[in-house]
């Protein structure tokens, strides 16, 4: 009778100490379960697809330098934070319709139009007359005209709004901005009047305005030092050409690597990026 008692009470035992072992078991799975799920969540959050596309064109020589290397460490951090992609080139060599089909949106920073390849000139056009995708460009994207020993790219020069390159201020001057068309998206967030403390400030043979829809200029009265290399009045410096079917806005400033410490200047060059690289 009492072996029986002992051996019912056993089972009890086992019955108790199997449930635990269940329940530890079972806690265990849940927990690989949740740390697998967070991994994976992790996972997904490191490898989402970009949002989009970049290429961006840069000069890595001259007196440039030191923008384009602000402009990197900039641009990189900002995709990043934005999660698209961005790539480098510093030359035109492997540009080619199967080469920019990668892209939905081309910076050209601070690289003249001019000595570009071939096969480059021919895929860019296409790029943009059939709105491929978008296209920012800064500075030195202006210096249209007979360069080098090389002549004008009529395409080109058209795209900017018929203008070419007359002279600059050599010496900097530091000057007011006043954004024109506060509604447009590249300008929302950009302070009515902005101060850029350094820049060269392009002239042109004549003025952009006919041929392309202006966003900002600069007052030339406001130059310092003052100079008498002026447009005369009407000076654009931010405009979009609306005859092309690719969003495209033309940004002057970008000589210096000081620019990226103005919030306004950020601002419009983010701007700039999410509406030209949408379709």
């Amino acid at each position: 009778m009492s072996q029986i008692l002992f051996s019912c009470v056993n089972i009890g035992v086992n019955k108790l100490a199997l449930a635990k072992f269940i329940k530890r078991l079972l806690m265990k799975k849940l927990f690989l379960l949740l740390f697998c799920g967070f991994s994976l969540c992790i996972a997904n959050a490191q490898t989402k697809v970009p949002r989009f596309h970049v290429i961006a064109l840069y000069e890595n020589g001259g007196h440039h330098i030191e923008y384009s290397k602000a402009a990197r460490g900039w641009l990189d951090k900002l995709a990043i934070d934005s999660n698209f992609s961005i790539d480098y080139i510093q030359n035109t060599d492997s540009i080619d319709d199967k080469f920019l089909s990668k892209y939905q949106l081309f910076i050209q920073l601070d690289y003249a139009p001019y000595a570009w390849k071939d096969k480059a000139v021919a895929a860019f056009e296409k790029y943009i007359t059939e709105g491929r995708g978008g296209w920012i460009g800064f500075h030195h994207a202006t210096l249209i005209g007979e360069f080098d020993g090389y002549p004008m790219w009529e395409w080109f020069h058209q795209f900017m709004g018929d203008i070419r390159f007359k002279n600059y201020i050599a010496t900097f001057a530091k000057a007011t901005v006043a954004v024109e068309d506060k509604q447009h998206p590249v300008m929302k967030g950009v302070s009515p009047t902005f101060t850029v403390e350094k820049e060269e400030w392009y002239t042109y043979d004549k003025d952009p305005r006919p041929n392309v829809h202006v966003l900002a200029t600069v007052d030339e009265s406001t130059y310092v030092p003052n100079s008498d290399i002026k447009m005369g009045g009407d000076h654009p410096v931010v405009w979009t050409n609306l005859n092309y079917k690719a969003r495209n806005v033309y940004i002057f400033m970008g000589h210096s690597p000081i620019l990226f410490e103005s919030k306004d200047y950020r601002t419009l060059f983010t701007n700039a990026i999410f509406w030209a690289a949408a379709k």
